[in-house]
């Protein structure tokens, strides 16, 4: 047990809750004033294994070393080469902690309520750092140059492993072995998926190098899946797909990440293309649809402790669903004030059902899964938001009327809150029996 006198090991006090979220917080300010890479994405799943492996609290201060260590080369770098390097050093380090700081905090609170309200602070500080780190990134480069974006990171950096040295306890690690043919073919995967979707528009679905890489992606999801239900080492632990659940979960946030990415890229480009704002006015204009998030993820710990998780869930993603079927009228001349309303309405909704949804996949997956958990759904959100993106990228490059642009982008965004919905209502509920620390989601 944690002697209460020794800071390293002492688990943190209600008082000291937002000193923790800080610290977990850190990195997600780091990574989002810099941006996500391919890199990120593709070794979450790698992250969670190696949390699983020595523990979430020492991988969690190793991948901030390392994202420092990519941010010290990046600022240095003399060459296009050495700083597209340092940058997947970035990455790397970023699904380091990714998946280690939800762990961290899913066992820093005992109290599930607590833990929720946690959670939904937990979502609304990443949500602010994406709104708020390309601003933060712009005026670094305006005032000082674009290797500024890349030096701010090391002090924050280093506070961060020092907040977590003084303030998180050390939780026991849960050793298993790294597949690493595994995990080859879930890089190759998600890099094949990325070159099809970004690439296709623009070279043709059915030019060579397209259909390659489907092809690529095709194949190597088909010996994963071939070796995830064979092998003796699995990515994730088998334990965890016993609960429908955990993979219903999973799937809802990828398809929130889907609607909520793609959205913010739509309206970013219908600002400026059909509304001819620059840069900075379709940055402020965008604003209050970010707000909304945050606003909704602050206010979901209360809302899923009167109401429960599932409740918030439902509620929020239907709501979601009918804001997007209003928006299909949306046309070019449509008065933006009253696009913002449904927009803000949708995602403070949204908002609201994020931490339930997190929150939710932690308790079905107990302690014990926790790292892995956190890896598979953030893997699962990284991949939605790239197909989102990708998505409006292809009906932009299709459709040259924003008249029907706008009507096709919604109805997609609509159909996906709508589809996790229906997941949430027909599997979440469903208990996790086999899974060691896991309770029934409320």
């Amino acid at each position: 047990m944690p002697s209460p006198t020794h800071p390293h090991n002492a688990t943190p006090a209600p008082a000291g809750g937002l000193l923790l979220l800080l610290t977990l917080a850190i990195g997600f300010v780091m990574a989002m004033v810099d941006g996500y890479t391919l890199t990120f994405a593709a070794l979450l799943l790698a992250g969670g294994a190696l949390a699983d492996r020595f523990g979430p609290k020492n991988v969690y201060q190793g991948g901030l070393a390392v994202f420092i260590l990519g941010s010290v080369l990046c600022g240095l770098a003399s060459s296009g080469g050495a700083l597209i390097a340092a940058r997947l050093l970035q990455g790397a380090g970023a699904a380091m902690f990714m998946p280690s700081s939800l762990s961290l905090l899913t066992h820093a609170y005992e109290d599930d309520r607590t833990r929720a309200k946690m959670l939904g602070i937990w979502s609304a500080m990443v949500g602010a750092a994406s709104s708020v780190g390309p601003l933060v990134g712009g005026i670094l480069v305006h005032q000082f140059g674009w290797r500024s974006v890349f030096w701010i990171n090391v002090p924050v950096g280093l506070l961060g492993i020092v907040l977590a040295y003084k303030l998180i306890a050390a939780t026991p690690a849960h050793p298993r072995a790294l597949s690493l043919l595994s995990h080859a073919f879930g890089v190759l995967i998600l890099t094949a998926l990325s070159f099809f979707l970004i690439e296709g528009p623009t070279l043709g679905w059915l030019s060579p190098s397209v259909l390659a890489a489907a092809a690529v992606a095709v194949v190597s999801t088909g010996l994963l899946v071939r070796r995830e239900r064979t092998g003796a080492h699995p990515l994730l632990p088998r334990a965890l797909f016993a609960s429908p659940g955990f993979i219903a979960t999973n799937a809802t946030g990828f398809l929130i990440n889907f609607s909520a990415f793609g959205q913010l890229f739509l309206m970013s480009l219908y600002l400026q293309q059909a509304r001819a704002a620059d840069a900075l006015q379709a940055g402020l204009q965008l604003i209050p649809m970010m707000v909304a998030f945050t606003v909704g993820n602050l206010m979901s710990g209360s809302i899923s402790a009167q109401a429960g998780k599932r409740r918030s869930l439902l509620v929020g993603l239907a709501v979601g669903a009918l804001m997007a079927l209003a928006l299909l009228g949306a046309r070019q001349q449509t008065p933006y004030p009253l696009l913002l309303v449904g927009l803000v309405t949708m995602n403070l909704f949204v908002g609201i059902a994020i931490p339930a949804m997190t929150t939710t996949v932690m308790q079905i997956s107990g302690r014990t899964h926790a790292n892995s958990a956190a890896a598979a759904l953030n893997a699962n959100r990284q991949i939605g938001a790239l197909v989102g993106v990708a998505l409006v990228g292809s009906i932009l490059h299709s459709v040259p009327d924003w008249n029907l642009r706008l009507p096709l982008a919604f109805g997609a965004f609509g159909l996906a809150y709508a589809t996790a919905c229906v997941l949430v209502y027909r599997f979440v509920d469903v208990p996790a029996p086999n899974l060691p620390g896991a309770a029934k989601s409320a």
